[in-house]
């Protein structure tokens, strides 16, 4: 019985951890956020919070997958318009640039297949058009987006200006990431179709 408690009391440190550090990179950005500092935040030693993730670059890909499922979940919420819901999640990013950063910082050096994160970003480009492609079929069936649109280099637009529009704005905050971002893809709508995207 003592094993199945630890290993719960595991879980909710590692999410508080989490929690935390999602926190303290939104506001200090990746660069301000030392093992030490979350540590401190979470009232362990460095050694105690690599415990639970092996590595600080192990630990910021956790940061990553934990803002993903929470995006995911702000997404989600649009069921009747799921373009909208993620302009809408590239809109929120501007109030966390910490993570924003991190996830820029992270994506470029992942390039190296040796990189922690590498696995990480590969799946999750290669989730996102899938996931996207699927969506703009659905609309370019429903007659909502031009049936010249083609889904899967579509999809893989929508990540790299979604990507870019993000870099941009960390040089030069203000520009409207989340504005930009809707008038691409008011570009795919069809000639008279409604605004459900």
């Amino acid at each position: 019985m003592a094993r199945r408690g630890s290993y719960a009391k595991g879980i909710a440190k590692r999410e508080e951890i989490l929690s935390t550090a999602l926190d303290v990179i939104a506001r200090n950005g990746y660069r301000g956020a030392s093992v030490k500092e979350l540590a401190d935040a979470v009232g362990l030693s460095q050694a105690g919070l690599l415990h639970y993730f092996g590595t600080k670059e192990d630990l910021f890909v956790e940061v990553l997958r934990t803002r993903d499922r929470r995006d995911e979940a702000a997404a989600g919420s649009y069921r009747g318009a799921p373009l909208t819901g993620f302009v809408d999640v590239v809109r929120g990013n501007a109030s966390v640039p910490g993570l924003v950063q991190l996830y820029a910082q992270l994506s470029i050096e992942a390039a190296d297949p040796a990189h922690p994160a590498h696995d990480y970003f590969v799946e999750r480009y290669r989730l996102f058009r899938s996931m996207m492609a699927e969506l703009l079929r659905s609309r370019i069936d429903a007659g909502e987006l031009g049936a010249h649109v083609d889904p899967d280099r579509a999809a893989a637009l929508l990540a790299a200006a979604a990507d870019g529009l993000q870099i941009q704005w960390l040089l030069e905050p203000e520009l409207d990431m989340a504005a930009h971002l809707d008038y691409l893809v008011a570009l795919l709508a069809a000639p008279g179709a409604d605004d459900t995207r």
